[in-house]
This record gives structure tokens, C-alpha cells and sequence, in this order.
């Protein structure tokens, strides 16, 4: 059953990063990877928020199967390499520095609100 759940969020997570990626890098005349530094920031989100309700059925579904579909290290280390092969030292390290903190933050901030919630 735990394959299935997770089958059934990557269904759902991988068009969602594409899409959303998408639509937040047409708003940016930048080179900067606004659309894959939002996925990763929602995915820590969610994610945190699932950290406080640990060993329950929906982090199969949500955590490993959407989540993990939706977040995608593999694109944030090869836009890295690109800016960096582009001269665009400042926006790499921006990539970088701005990935780690805000990705931390939201999970942070997840978790915190999901304990609030939960009592």
C-alpha cells in the first residue's frame, strides 16, 4: 500500500513542480531560478509540517511521493553550475545562500505550525 500512496503523490507533484516552475520563472526577466527556488521552498514547507505528524500513513503520500516529486536538488545543483558557467557569481551564490535559509525557515516554520495546531 506504501508504494501505491507514494506512486500516487509523484502523480501529482512532478506536474506540479513543472507547471509551477513554469509559471513563476514567466513572471521573472531574470536568470536567477525563481521557479525551482519555489518548489523547494513549498516542498520544505510541507514538508516540515509533516516532520510534526511523523509516523503517520500521510508522509508516504505526501512526503515521500509528493513531495519528493515537487522538490528537486538534482536542478537546484545544475542551475548552480549554469549561473556559475554564465559569470553570474552573485546570482549562484544568492542561489545558494537563498536556498538553504529560506528552505530551513519554511520547514521551521512547518513544523512549528503543525505542533501549534496539534496541540
Amino acid at each position: 500500500m506504501t508504494v501505491v500512496l507514494v506512486l500516487l503523490g509523484a502523480m501529482v507533484g512532478a506536474p506540479a513542480r513543472y507547471l509551477t516552475d513554469r509559471a513563476v520563472q514567466a513572471r521573472h526577466d531574470s536568470v536567477f531560478p525563481w521557479g525551482t527556488l519555489t518548489v523547494n521552498v513549498i516542498g520544505c514547507l510541507i514538508l516540515g509540517a509533516l516532520g510534526a505528524a511523523a509516523g503517520r500513513p500521510e508522509l508516504a503520500l505526501l512526503g515521500t511521493g509528493f513531495c519528493g516529486a515537487l522538490t528537486t536538488y538534482s536542478t537546484f545543483g545544475y542551475e548552480t553550475i549554469r549561473l556559475l558557467e554564465q559569470r553570474s557569481h552573485f546570482y549562484a551564490v544568492m542561489n545558494v545562500a537563498v536556498s538553504i535559509i529560506a528552505g530551513l525557515g519554511a520547514a521551521l516554520a512547518g513544523y512549528a505550525a503543525a505542533a501549534a495546531i496539534a496541540g
